[in-house]
């Protein structure tokens, strides 16, 4: 009996298989990702109703100022963008100072494995997308690729820590880097409606050598985000095109 008793004691705990594992992770992989597009096509989608906001008040006090003084009407004209420019610097440097910048140069910096402080924070977020609503409202000739690039890599990183809290589970770095790089896509893929140009564009700008394994990864956030922001635009702004 003890000896039996022994046996029993020193037999190892059942364990999931391997192929179970994986396809756990990838079936996680696929919620994240479908999250995030989602998340993000909403973001871009806000700053552009923003943008059109401004270009339309400033559209509506143009005309109604041009009969009454033309002087008012030029002075209206100037006043308004360079408004929305210094709002624009001065939010981002009192909110966050590491939201300036397109943050390409470091995302390529994130994932080449150096920590960034205060660079994939929610105060950051916050900056980038405010800063960036105003200063394309002006009607200066920016892209917001970069900027939504930056973007997406936060939200991503902020859900990482959601799933991580939620499932308790410790931090990963290699899995965090992978997923980072699939936000990257977001760049151009919520911009522009352009899933296979924002995976074309992260490959291109954000490091010199792209792990094949995140090609699906960064083609699926793509897809889901180029599909909900074109929602998006036909439910609110009616836009068929």
């Amino acid at each position: 009996m003890l000896r039996g008793s022994c046996a029993l004691q020193s037999d190892p705990l059942p364990q999931r298989p391997v192929w179970d594992r994986t396809f756990a992770r990838l079936g996680e992989d696929w919620v994240f990702l479908f999250i995030l597009g989602t998340v993000m096509a909403a973001l871009s989608f806000s700053i552009d109703a923003v943008v059109l906001v401004c270009f339309g008040g400033r559209m509506y006090l143009h005309e109604v100022l041009k009969d009454i003084h033309i002087i008012l009407q030029l002075f209206s004209w100037v006043a308004i963008p360079t408004l929305l420019v210094i709002f624009s610097a001065a939010f981002c440097q009192w909110m966050a100072p590491s939201a300036a910048g397109s943050g390409i140069p470091e995302m390529k910096t994130v994932l080449r494995g150096v920590v960034l402080k205060e660079y994939l924070t929610w105060k950051t977020l916050v900056a980038k997308m405010v800063s960036l609503a105003a200063v394309l409202g002006s009607g200066l000739p920016l892209g917001k690729e970069g900027p939504v690039m930056h973007m997406a890599s936060i939200v991503a990183t902020m859900l990482t820590k959601l799933l991580r809290y939620i499932k308790g589970t410790i931090e990963n770095d290699a899995r965090s880097t992978d997923l980072l790089a699939a936000a990257c896509t977001m760049g151009v893929a919520v911009s522009y409606a352009a899933p296979i140009g924002g995976v074309l564009f992260s490959i291109e700008v954000t490091t010199v050598y792209f792990a094949v394994r995140n090609y699906w990864r960064g083609f699926f956030a793509a897809v889901v985000g180029a599909m909900f922001y074109r929602l998006m635009s036909v439910w609110f702004m009616g836009d068929r095109k």
